[in-house]
């Protein structure tokens, strides 16, 4: 019996004490609640000025219904996909998150790539969580890991940051290109706190000043393969392309800086177009269930990031919790892949969306209508 098949019947001794805790993804969000104080848990449930992106995010994996096929034999199911030259589990990586240390003081980023190894995805290391990528890399050597660069000084300091990421096996480097000034994430600012972090943080003219040429230089001097976070449009997409780029990754930060932006899957097709296949895509953007993994591949992703949930999952129970949670979400992505009539994505195409009226009004919570917490109770 395989590790799907024990957590769809309900097998729980096979899978250790965490799955009794966690059933299903909503009691992570309940029990990270219960762990945090305010300021932690609105760093993460928050986003920027009146959180209009962050609902959009969500609303735009709502407007997408599935069409389901019947009397397909679809009893062994496997979601697992090949990127960057290995087996992944599923087609999902957990999206680089500064300060991931609020969420688990004693593992934090460390934590998140050991669980991430061990269920068998990967992880995007944000450069201003920790421990450093060194320090990552030695807690989880075998995992598949990436590193993710805020630029905080000149072409000296990012070649020093790829050349570290590539002596320390990482499989890819990353800019976040979306943060060239900082939001206004008001949930901090109405109580006056500011995160350590951001006390410490220097060199933000640098990220202010970022252009093409630091792209280009990386993909001069460097083989290791490129992403660049941040992508909304299919005019940067195309340059991107033209400047080398291997992977895309669409995102506005969760609706943490560009408040009035467009949700990650309103912007994914013009980006799939424009790209015409030269680029592979990551996206973000509101990702909790199965299904939404399955709708972002459909309409053209090859990876999808987990950002909050991860958080949640952290905040739960630590590495445990994050391992418990992908493999609920394997089970969920499963389950949909079965009973749109598919055994794997590559069966998949979009013939099996069509649009479709939200039913919800869009939230931070609204993926789990069992949750009973008020989405903007301070």
């Amino acid at each position: 019996m395989n590790e799907a098949t024990r957590i769809r019947t309900g097998i729980t001794e096979e899978l250790g004490a965490s799955s009794e805790e966690f059933q299903n993804l909503h009691e992570f969000v309940r029990k990270a609640r219960a762990n945090l104080n305010q300021n932690a848990w609105d760093y993460i449930v928050g986003a920027a000025e009146t959180e209009t992106t962050m609902r959009r995010n969500r609303m735009a994996l709502d407007e997408i219904a599935f069409r389901p096929r019947v009397l397909r034999n679809v009893a062994r199911v496997d979601a697992a996909v090949e990127q960057f030259g290995r087996r992944m589990r599923l087609p999902v990586f957990m999206a680089p998150i500064g300060a991931l240390e609020i969420f688990d003081p004693e593992g934090s980023a460390a934590s998140v790539t050991r669980a991430a190894g061990a269920f068998g995805v990967g992880h995007m290391v944000s450069s201003v969580s920790e421990p450093g990528l060194e320090e990552v890399a030695e807690a989880a050597p075998d995992a598949l890991r990436m590193y993710q660069l805020y630029v905080r000084g000149d072409d000296a300091f990012v070649e020093d940051c790829v050349g570290r990421a590539i002596k320390n096996g990482y499989t890819a480097f990353c800019l976040t290109v979306d943060t060239a000034h900082y939001s206004r994430r008001e949930r901090d600012i109405a109580k006056r706190y500011v995160r350590e972090s951001r006390l410490r943080a220097t060199g933000g003219d640098f990220q202010m000043g970022l252009e093409w040429r630091t792209v280009k230089l990386i993909k001069d001097k460097y083989r290791i393969p490129l992403v660049i976070k941040g992508i909304a449009t299919a005019e940067d997409a195309k340059l991107a392309v033209e400047h080398g780029v291997d992977w895309i990754y669409v995102s506005n930060h969760g609706g943490r800086q560009l408040d009035h932006g467009r949700g990650s899957m309103q912007v994914l097709p013009e980006v799939v177009e424009a790209v015409k296949g030269r680029a592979r895509i990551m996206v973000d953007g509101s990702m909790y269930r199965g299904t939404d993994i399955v709708k972002a591949i459909i309409m053209g992703a090859d990876l999808v990031g987990i950002g909050r949930l991860q958080c949640w999952a952290l905040a739960a129970k630590q590495e445990t919790g994050v391992l418990r949670m992908l493999e609920l979400l394997e089970d969920e992505v499963i389950r949909c892949l079965g009973l749109l009539g598919v055994r794997n994505f590559s069966e998949l195409d979009q013939s099996y969306v069509h649009p479709a009226s939200p039913t919800n009004l869009p939230d931070v919570f609204s993926a789990f209508p069992l949750l009973d917490i008020e989405p903007y109770r301070y």
